[in-house]
């Protein structure tokens, strides 16, 4: 959902009484603009079903399924499904991606992908937000915890390595009006 500059304390009707109080905890206009402007499209998707966190920070809503939230300059999603748990990022195409890559690719991952495009750092960086919302864990170094393998244009194989197990995961991209939308497209599968 896009959305243009506003006021987020007069859509305040928009929250349930508990998110009004983390509203209220917020002193970033942007923050809040985006608190808010997720509440209006959860509200325009599923009522007022309020969305919980788990306690890595995951966002879900009883009765519905698994959620993931994301939100860049002007624009809000929400990725729902009722299956298995999903992850969602949306990125503007931008330049910072291009010259930031050393720090979240693999040496591997430099070597296979299009380093000198923005379109496909930004794309890289989004999978690896999308991989790290799945992870279910903090402290993930992107370069080496979380590695993305280009299938086709819109099509990546994603694998989170944690302390005790392998999971691989398929990752679909979109390009929409200069936004960059990568989504988990299967459920994570826990490799030997």
């Amino acid at each position: 959902m896009h959305y243009k500059a506003f006021i987020p304390s007069d859509y305040l009707d928009n929250l349930t009484d508990q998110e009004r109080e983390r509203y209220f905890s917020f002193t970033n206009i942007k923050r809040q603009c985006e608190f808010v402007a997720t509440r209006i499209l959860r509200h325009r998707l599923f009522g007022f079903e309020h969305i919980h966190y788990d306690e890595h920070g995951a966002p879900y809503i009883e009765n519905e399924g698994f959620i993931s939230i994301s939100h860049a300059p002007g624009v809000v999603g929400i990725a729902l499904c009722k299956d298995f748990k999903i992850g969602l990022d949306l990125e503007p195409k931008r330049n910072k991606a291009k010259k930031l890559f050393p720090k979240f690719l693999s040496n591997n991952e430099i070597a296979e992908l299009d380093v000198a495009s923005e379109d496909e750092m930004t794309t890289a960086w989004s999978l690896k937000e999308v991989l790290y919302k799945l992870a279910g864990r903090k402290q993930i170094i992107f370069k080496t915890d979380l590695l993305i393998d280009k299938v086709a244009a819109n099509h990546w194989s994603g694998t989170i390595i944690n302390p005790d197990e392998k999971i691989k995961v398929e990752l679909t991209t979109f390009v929409r009006n200069d936004l960059i939308i990568c989504v988990s497209s299967d459920s994570c599968k826990i490799e030997p």
